[in-house]
């Protein structure tokens, strides 16, 4: 596979199996959360019938593409998503308070700056 960008334009093409194939970047950089077996325990204490395992997939939550530290991002969006994944494992439960170090013991991250869209649909909001 061999990847080309234009100059100047949010397309990717890559050839692939000798087609091209348009992919667009998103203007957005992502932060990947995957829960940790602290969270895990907890959330599953939350409700019997939801359970959460450590092969669950991430959760991407989309952040401004132009970042230089990846700490300023965390600490602006870190209370949301502990909402947000809180409220994924029983929305009846009260968010309990938090802390970076708490937020680091019950969530891995990954911080990117790159999102590339795959499909020739448009994206929508829900």
């Amino acid at each position: 596979m061999v990847y080309f960008c234009r100059k100047n334009t949010n397309t990717v093409r890559a050839v692939i199996n000798s087609k091209i194939k348009s992919m667009y970047i998103v203007n957005r950089g992502f932060i990947s959360v995957k829960p940790k077996q602290a969270y895990i325990d907890w959330a599953n204490q939350q409700d019997s019938e939801f359970q959460i395992y450590a092969e669950n997939e991430s959760t991407i939550y989309l952040i401004d593409e132009d970042f230089f530290d990846i700490e300023p991002i965390i600490e602006r969006h870190f209370k949301a998503i502990v909402h947000s994944e809180i409220e994924a494992a029983n929305d009846e439960v009260e968010v309990p308070s938090f802390d970076m170090a708490t937020f680091n013991t019950w969530f891995s991250i990954e911080v990117g700056s790159t999102v590339v869209d795959l499909l020739d649909e448009g994206l929508s909001r829900e």
